[in-house]
């Protein structure tokens, strides 16, 4: 590879200062603080912050990179997808009407992706980190779930306007708990959930496996209860996300667990089964919230989104092959053009089409192409593996990207940096575990 040969030349004269710098020397510690701060500050400081720490662990890792003798970049060959994506990006903002809302866009982009080579990189040099990685998710998502009990118990505010209560009963109506995610807002709290359930969920078979039994029972606690917190943000289409986590991971337990523990797993698949099909029976404003999905234009939420995706595509239209150009605030001026009035939206309430919109046809097909051969390698993983704990690694990256990928078809929260640093993280986790068979942790 050509780029590794002109670090090698690098090294060359690089290699001494690395020999006499301690900081240098201790630089892997140092990335690993920030890949790990990035995560705990995520869940309660601004985008701007998050995005300064996630920027920080890129930057020392590129240090590292032409400083440490012998190290360089070893992609993986499905993630020319990825390279593909970044550069129809990049032609996209070229082209963009808003040059300078769409250069800011695309460095939120650039952020996220260089995080992402931050955390490939150094897992691949320390496999044995991704375990405390799951754990510091998984503290996050705790923390989370304790805040949105508390302001359930509490009876919070309603700071969300897209619930329809116009044919509700006040006992019909939930209360929406939003967390601490800047900014508050309970689809973004929804979507977080999400995305960082699988970790909690395969942690507590991790330790099941491991015969930890107490650490496995205080993960199934945390699963129980962040499951129920995102229920009680009202995010319907969290609530179609964490089905698919569900079901999914019931699939891998089925692997993991029929042969020995039959009857034990479908007792257990079934009480599950059962308690969630009674609560949304027994609980009055869930059921009421979780069939408005099924009410098409009667809800007024769902009338507002198709009115948005019926503009946004419109857009796509006009601007199908490099889009309009990245961000929020460029999609936001150009979408004026397009919408329906009293209609106006921050962004296209679907990953994809706000994708295609943004950057042209070819990169969402480049951003698909990435994540279906990452999923569909994963997939073969779970299904040939015999090895639990790494069925359990492979399964919770596959599952929460799955899980996302489902959520983002009526929502765009997934833009948002507490979702994209820890999206980006499972799919550095899945890449490492699936594409590396040489080493055991």
């Amino acid at each position: 590879m050509f780029l590794n040969n002109v670090l090698n030349y690098i090294h060359r004269y690089t290699g001494n200062v690395y020999e006499n710098s301690v900081i240098l020397k201790n630089l892997d510690n140092i990335i690993y603080c920030f890949i790990l701060l990035t995560f705990v500050v995520s869940i309660f400081l601004s985008s701007d912050i998050i995005g300064y720490f996630a920027l920080c662990s890129a930057i020392l890792t590129f240090v590292r990179i032409l400083f440490v003798p012998n190290d360089n970049l070893k992609p993986e060959k499905f993630e020319i997808f990825l390279l593909a994506y970044f550069m129809l990006v990049l032609v996209s903002v070229a082209g963009s009407s808003l040059l300078y809302l769409s250069i800011k866009g695309f460095m939120k982009t650039f952020i996220y992706l260089t995080f992402y080579i931050s955390v490939v990189h150094h897992l691949k040099n320390y496999p044995k980190h991704i375990l405390p990685v799951l754990l510091t998710i998984a503290g996050c998502v705790s923390f989370e779930s304790v805040i949105g009990l508390t302001q359930n118990f509490a009876k919070v505010d309603e700071i969300s306007g897209w619930q329809d209560m116009s044919n509700l009963n006040p006992e019909e109506v939930i209360t929406r708990v939003y967390g601490t995610l800047q900014p508050l807002n309970p689809n973004l709290l929804g979507g977080y959930l999400v995305l960082t359930i699988p970790s909690v969920i395969g942690l507590c078979g991790y330790y099941l496996n491991n015969k930890r039994f107490v650490l496995s029972f205080v993960f199934g606690m945390v699963a129980l209860i962040s499951s129920v917190v995102l229920f009680l943000t009202g995010c319907r289409g969290a609530y179609i996300g964490i089905f698919f986590i569900f079901i999914l991971s019931f699939a891998v337990a089925l692997k993991i667990f029929w042969h020995k523990y039959k009857k034990r797993f479908i007792t257990f698949a079934s009480t599950i089964a059962g308690l969630g099909i009674f609560a949304l029976m027994a609980i009055t404003p869930l059921r009421v919230r979780v069939f408005s999905i099924f009410a098409m234009r009667a809800d007024s939420s769902n009338s507002f989104r198709f009115n948005v995706y019926k503009s946004s595509w419109q857009m796509f239209k006009d601007n199908w092959l490099v889009g309009i150009g990245q961000g929020n605030q460029n999609f936001r001026e150009i979408y004026g053009l397009y919408m329906k009035t009293g209609f106006d939206a921050l962004s296209a309430y679907n990953i994809y089409l706000e994708t295609a919109v943004e950057s042209g046809i070819f990169a969402l097909i480049a951003f698909l192409g990435f994540l279906i051969t990452l999923l569909k390698d994963g997939i073969i993983f779970i299904k040939n593996n015999t090895d639990i704990k790494e069925i359990i690694y492979v399964a919770i990256p596959t599952i929460s990207i799955i899980g996302v990928m489902v959520h983002g078809m009526v929502d765009t929260v997934f833009f948002r940096p507490q979702l994209q640093i820890v999206f980006w993280t499972m799919c550095a986790i899945l890449s490492n575990k699936v594409y590396d068979f040489n080493y055991s942790d």
